[in-house]
């Protein structure tokens, strides 16, 4: 049997999967991770890391595994609270879940638990991973979606490379949520009934305005109000299935709608188009519409905001997006498309969002997805990921 350390969160999910480790014969280490300090912008009554130590510390004694502690934070802010700002400041979204795990808990966090002689490091995600033996003898290490359709997380997994996967276990992959919450339940652990975390990878839920605060000043802007009637709200022409899609047919496609104040009325201010993000509804404090106004697109270096009445909006929609070439990852490098191929995939572009059918073309100026049904909330620093089957092949940053 193996050396694994865990990464023990004080959530019910990783308490469960050190049990299972234990269960499997495995010498269990826990390792818990302080990775935030700050709680600028953080909502009153969202639990601190000090509760989540204390649950780690009370799992780890009942099941009798030692529990290392170490400070990561400086390395968080660096890798993913940063990130953050740069992107928000720039007018693009990020997803720091997806970097929190690449940059984080499945490579600093890796290099601590090395360090501890792991051979393996597990977290409570619920997703899979499979082996595949090439006729070369390389092993190539599959990333595939959890049993539980209704928690599968192997999206936030989307960015990691096969070195990572070599060294990763999902001990829950493989079950449902309510025999995680029964397994622990049973073995009295401390987390049976606690609440699952919500808001960004180790900071909590927060108030974005005000978390962003720390580093993006406020800055008073206007609002426009597109009308649904903009006549330039013309999709280029779909190419019909089967016919050859041209890369001028991609460009169009994929290129995001373009305002200017001259194309919508002013109906309102903001405090910072950093602030926000596209297919947003709320925080907006414009009321007495028949519908919600969403967010279209933020203009940053212009700080405008210009929104649209109601979800069917066609600015809220496109039939296609792109990833720029060095933004484009492939979890499967087997899989891996060249310039001038391309392959049908299930795509989603956010977590949790239902598998879209695609079409993902390689080009010299980039990838592009073709969705088979337009797309609403199209949101560039948000992370593109295709699937075939259970298997999550590859991922990439969406730039426009």
């Amino acid at each position: 049997m193996a050396r694994v350390v865990i990464g023990l969160s004080g959530g019910v999910d990783s308490s469960v999967a050190a049990w299972l480790l234990k269960e499997q014969g495995h010498e269990v280490i826990g390792l818990f991770m302080i990775n935030w300090h700050d709680t600028t912008g953080t909502l009153e009554g969202d639990c601190p890391w000090h509760d989540d130590r204390v649950f780690a510390e009370l799992v780890a004694r009942k099941l009798d595994i030692a529990l290392h502690v170490v400070d990561l934070s400086a390395e968080y802010r660096t890798r993913v609270v940063d990130y953050m700002f740069a992107e928000y400041e720039r007018g693009r979204t990020p997803n720091p879940d997806v970097l929190c795990n690449r940059e984080i808990k499945f490579d600093v966090f890796l290099r601590e638990a090395l360090k501890l002689g792991a051979d393996y490091v597990a977290t409570g995600h619920y997703c899979r991973k499979a082996e595949e033996t090439l006729p070369d003898g390389r092993v190539i290490y599959k990333l595939l979606a959890g049993s539980d359709p209704n928690k599968d997380q192997s999206y936030f997994l989307c960015q990691l490379s096969q070195e990572q996967l070599s060294r990763a276990l999902f001990p829950v992959g493989g079950l449902l949520k309510p025999e995680v919450r029964r397994i622990a339940a049973e073995q009295g652990l401390a987390t049976a009934k606690r609440k699952d975390s919500q808001g960004i990878c180790f900071v909590g839920k927060v108030d974005l305005p005000t978390f962003l605060q720390q580093k993006l000043a406020a800055k008073r802007g206007n609002i426009h109000e597109i009308r649904p009637s903009w006549p330039k709200f013309v999709h280029a022409e779909l190419p019909a299935p089967g016919e050859e899609v041209s890369d001028e047919q991609l460009a169009r496609l994929a290129e995001p709608w373009h305002y200017t104040v001259r194309d919508g009325k002013k109906i309102g201010e903001h405090n910072g188009a950093h602030y926000y993000t596209i297919g947003q509804r709320k925080g907006l404090g414009i009321g007495g519409r028949k519908e919600s106004l969403f967010i279209l697109a933020t203009d940053t270096a212009q700080n405008v905001i210009y929104v649209g009445e109601g979800d069917a909006h066609p600015g809220l929609w496109r039939q296609a997006l792109r990833m720029l070439p060095g933004e484009v990852h492939w979890v499967d490098p087997v899989r891996e498309l060249r310039v001038g191929e391309s392959a049908r995939f299930a795509v989603r572009i956010r977590y949790r969002q239902p598998l879209q059918g695609a079409r993902l073309f390689i080009r010299e100026s980039g990838a592009y997805l073709l969705f088979d049904e337009p797309q609403r909330g199209i949101t560039p620093g948000q992370f593109a990921a295709w699937y075939d089957g259970d298997e999550l092949v590859g991922s990439g940053v969406i730039d426009a």
